[in-house]
């Protein structure tokens, strides 16, 4: 009878599998790692970081669009020199020059976009103080002066930028989104190797606590010869295969809840406790959808888009650098007089026009060669496209059918989980009354430990595939809808 009151005690502690929760732990789910991670890694704020670059350099090409107004001024200017001065009779002899001369002007210049132009309209006024000699002030004045800046043959820079700049501009939102989301792929290969050293922690505890009572057991049986010396010490070899698998699976544990907390900023003292993701999503998405998503989406078609037009604008300057013709024409107004008033008075046509050509006429070629360089790299680039976008679509269709494959991989490895630790506590139990030998429950261990494992992995590459496929096609399947930020207040922060 007192055999048998011990084998049923200790028959409950084996079955008991739970653990309780030392004090100072930080419960942490898959969703809380994701969200400090989006915050407070290192990578976000890299991906934070590109974001405002590129905010940066959209900003700038749009100011470049609007007028500018510059202000430009000598205040003042001191010379005192000999320069050289030719007589009537052709020789030359020095004279010497003292004054002082101040000059400002305003400018309002803006660029033409239709013909990649730049037209301003110039104020401007000069003061000369001649001091040596007899002193006298001199002053000119140029009331209003229009000029007209014109390359004739050569590449519409301004068009090819508001063609190419936000389409930059987009895919560098794009790239940030994509960037956030492989963020989360990140920590959920972090949280994942901390749930799974958790879990083997776990099972390496309970599988010594397991060890130790059955060599008890053994102890008892062998006193009272039920059981051969062999059984014992297999029993006892279980004992230190489970101390020692303990010692590792701690080491494990402490090396994963490390990295997790490095990667989250968060104090490497911090004892984190993951929770196993116990809500799946009812998504169901198929290629076409994806593929649309995507291509609406992700920075890849963007890109695509970009490259092709930075390859067409190669060509374009390549074939404009064939022949330059610049025209420059200025027309206004200008006024001299010894008073400042009398500058404004009695003004005087200022009249300018200038048309310069570089028109090369033996180049042996080499601008024919540029030309056809860069039709050469428009046609690589293309090739390269559409090679990109056949691989492109290949990974997308491969992870759709992943991912939709993931699902029924997940239940079938909950189900065997389940079965697999009822099989083992049914064979404990079948143990200690003698009816199972020493192999037979190590096997039911074994699969027990295995099947957990197992499942701890499908469910890791579950949402594995989950986050990947929000990474290529930016949509949020929780509230089906795009992937989205407030791209202004994230550069103000």
């Amino acid at each position: 009878m007192r055999t048998r009151n011990l084998i049923l005690q200790i028959s409950a502690v084996i079955l008991l599998f739970g653990f309780g929760k030392s004090e100072g732990q930080l419960r942490l789910t898959l969703d809380d790692a994701i969200a400090r991670a989006r915050t407070g890694s290192v990578d976000a704020a890299v991906a934070l970081d590109e974001l405002r670059t590129s905010y940066w350099e959209y900003r700038t090409y749009r100011a470049e669009l609007l007028p500018e107004l510059t202000l430009t001024g000598t205040i003042p200017s001191y010379h005192k020199q000999y320069s050289p001065y030719m007589n009537a009779d052709g020789s030359y002899s020095f004279v010497a020059n003292n004054y002082l001369e101040v000059n400002g002007g305003l400018s309002l210049s803006q660029r033409i976009w239709p013909t990649g132009g730049t037209l301003s309209v110039n104020t401007s006024a000069d003061w000369l103080r001649q001091l040596s000699g007899d002193s006298y002030n001199r002053y000119m004045s140029i009331p209003v002066a229009l000029t007209l800046q014109q390359p004739v043959f050569g590449v519409n820079a301004i068009k090819w930028d508001r063609r190419i700049e936000p389409v930059r501009y987009s895919e560098a939102k794009a790239a940030f989104l994509s960037a956030t989301e492989d963020v989360a792929i990140q920590v959920t290969g972090l949280y994942f190797a901390l749930l799974m050293a958790h879990e083997n922690r776990n099972i390496a505890r309970q599988n010594l606590v397991n060890a130790e009572k059955l060599y008890e057991v053994a102890v008892e049986k062998r006193n009272m010869g039920q059981i051969s010396r062999n059984d014992l010490l297999q029993m006892e070899l279980n004992v230190l295969n489970a101390q020692s698998e303990m010692t590792d699976c701690e080491s494990n544990l402490r090396s994963a809840v490390f990295q997790l907390c490095a990667f989250l900023d968060i104090d490497s003292d911090t004892d984190i406790e993951p929770e196993i993701p116990d809500r799946i999503p009812e998504v169901e998405i198929g290629f076409a959808e994806a593929l649309e998503k995507a291509l609406a989406n992700n920075k890849f078609a963007k890109n695509q888009l970009r490259l092709q037009l930075e390859a067409d604008y190669a060509v374009a300057k390549a074939k404009g650098d064939l022949r330059q013709i610049e025209l420059f024409a200025q027309i206004g107004f200008t006024g001299m007089a010894s008073h400042f008033g009398d500058a404004y008075r009695g003004l005087r046509d200022n009249q300018v026009l200038e048309i310069g050509i570089n028109i090369p006429l033996i180049d042996w070629g080499k601008r024919r060669g540029r030309v056809k360089v860069a039709e050469s790299n428009r046609n690589v680039t293309a090739s390269r496209l559409r090679q990109e976008s056949m691989r492109f679509s290949q990974e997308l269709f491969l992870l759709v059918e992943r991912y939709g494959n993931q699902r029924r991989q997940l239940e079938l490895s909950a189900r065997a989980d389940t079965i697999a630790a009822q099989r083992y506590a049914t064979n404990v139990e079948t143990y200690l009354i003698g009816r199972l030998s020493t192999l037979d429950l190590n096997d039911s261990r074994v699969k027990k430990d295995e099947s957990r494992r197992e499942y701890v992995n499908e469910l890791y590459l579950y949402w594995l595939y989950h986050y990947q496929l929000r990474s290529l096609i930016l949509w949020d399947f929780a509230r089906g809808c795009n992937i989205d930020a407030d791209i202004e207040t994230l550069i103000r922060q």
